[in-house]
């Protein structure tokens, strides 16, 4: 299960900027009409959106695309999907076929996850003032998540909703940057950011990357792939990610817990 570039960013950005925004109209638009849209000149959609030509090319600009150009061939290259996890005719059995699939997307992370690898990750999210949680839309929604459970926690981290701040923001990160990346499939970086090393080592933010690709090792810009089995199907997405999610929050709660009889030991 994939999503394209067109979608990720245009549905991030719909659901980031105000309602009566021409960026998130245009993103709408071109979402909603696909298949027209992709016949259509800057003029044409110009004319059917009421959004300027020079509107339109900022709008690619923003979108992290050179022209209206790239904007095209990226449309005619992206089809919009969605997976039927069952067959079934009656609802009944559709339920069951469903909650069957999402109950076995979360044993195989049971019993494929590290958890040291998430206790060391605690351990960093407690040793660094820096820490961001990034993802891409159900990802994303993750990230927020985690976020808001290590707020509960007394520990404030950093996400953003478009997927433009999260590559400026990955662009300008540096070694006293903790970052964490959700990527159901292992793509993100296909999105638009370059694959392995950008900088010098000792430069480079610290990078934990979650996910169940099994190649994202190979990967020199991540500090750790954090890697769980999965069927990469929609049945298995964002569960998976959201329980790995939840046991980071768990693992920090813990790390906070151990500290304090530590130090109770100690007076």
């Amino acid at each position: 299960m994939f999503y394209g570039k067109l979608p990720i960013v245009f549905l991030a950005e719909m659901v980031s900027s105000k309602g009566d925004s021409t960026n998130g109209r245009l993103a709408a638009y071109i979402l909603e009409h696909l298949d027209e849209v992709k016949e259509d000149s800057i003029r044409d959609l110009s004319a059917k959106t009421y959004v300027s030509i020079s509107s339109i090319s900022r709008f690619c600009r923003e979108m992290g695309l050179q022209d209206f150009t790239e904007l095209k061939e990226l449309i005619a290259t992206t089809s919009l999907n969605f997976e039927i996890c069952s067959r079934a005719k009656e609802p009944e059995r559709q339920k069951l076929d469903y909650v069957d699939a999402v109950q076995d997307s979360l044993e195989r992370v049971r019993s494929s996850l590290d958890m040291e690898q998430l206790c060391q990750l605690a351990r960093d999210i407690r040793r660094y003032d820096k820490v961001s949680i990034f993802g891409v839309l159900k990802a994303e929604g993750v990230a927020m998540n985690l976020q808001s459970d290590l707020m509960m926690l007394g520990k404030s981290t950093t996400t953003k909703l478009r997927f433009a701040q999260q590559v400026e923001f990955l662009n300008s990160a540096g070694e006293d940057d903790l970052i964490i990346i959700f990527s159901f499939t292992g793509i993100y970086f296909d999105y638009g950011l370059p694959r392995g090393e950008r900088r010098e080592k000792g430069k480079r933010p610290r990078i934990y990357f979650i996910t169940s690709d099994p190649r994202a090792g190979e990967n020199g810009l991540f500090h750790q792939v954090i890697w769980f089995d999965s069927r990469q199907d929609q049945a298995s997405h964002p569960y998976q990610l959201q329980l790995v999610g939840s046991l980071i929050a768990q693992s920090y709660a813990h790390l906070l817990e151990e500290e304090k009889e530590r130090a109770e030991e100690v007076h």
